[in-house]
């Protein structure tokens, strides 16, 4: 027996008086990303190096110039993961792992030329949180991250730069399920409504002619 005959009355729940779920009458089901839990932590690495890769223009002026760096995604890339349960915290577990975050670096080369160049800022996390039991679909863990660094110190003769980064990892521990839901149906979707400068707008909301009543000498 499939989720959608398995349904266990013939009347939708917003046919009884008083009840709150008024109008639903559909069970759905979605896919979606279950998170089972998430930790965020914001740090600041002092004097990191950013060694440089792909650089465009590829054959820069030296020494290059830091204008400034930042992420190019939102995901972190995640290696080196351990996960160990813990015995006297029953559900949690101690997750150790390193961050790759991938980042755009820009700077200008002796000439005043504006360049760009690939790099990494890499960091290690050991944190704890809820795992899940072991079932047939497994868990994965991911991360959330946003980089930028807005100084910088070129490093003639190593292609580096030492930077100061602001980071911010969100760690989830997640799997993609199958979940059922009530249903108030499909969303209805408005027109879209364009938008326009409406600079005659006061002026055209005036009356025609003047109001109240006219004045005689």
């Amino acid at each position: 027996m499939s989720f959608f005959s398995n349904f266990q009355s013939d009347k939708c729940p917003g046919a009884i008086s008083g009840n709150p779920l008024n109008g639903m009458c559909e069970k759905v089901c979605i896919q979606a990303q279950k998170i089972f839990d998430a930790c965020i932590k914001q740090i600041q690495l002092e004097n990191y190096t950013l060694t440089l890769t792909d650089l465009e223009p590829c054959n820069p002026t030296y020494p290059l110039t830091f204008i400034s760096a930042k992420s190019v995604s939102s995901k972190g890339v995640i290696t080196s993961l351990c996960v160990d349960r813990l015995a006297d915290k029953p559900g949690c577990a101690r997750v150790q792992a390193t961050v790759n975050i991938p980042v755009e670096v820009l700077y200008t080369d002796a000439c005043g030329v504006e360049g760009t160049a690939r790099s990494v800022v890499t960091v290690k996390q050991d944190v704890l949180l809820f795992v899940p039991a072991p079932s047939i679909m497994p868990y994965r863990v991911t991360a959330e991250v946003s980089a930028v660094c807005a100084e910088g110190t070129f490093n003639e003769g190593e292609n580096t730069f030492t930077v100061n980064v602001c980071l911010t990892i969100i760690l989830k521990v997640a799997i993609d399920v199958e979940i059922l839901l009530p249903s108030y149906g499909y969303c209805a979707i408005p027109p879209a409504q364009d938008y326009s400068q409406e600079v005659c707008a006061g002026f055209f909301e005036l009356p025609l002619y003047p109001q109240g009543n006219s004045r005689t000498k």
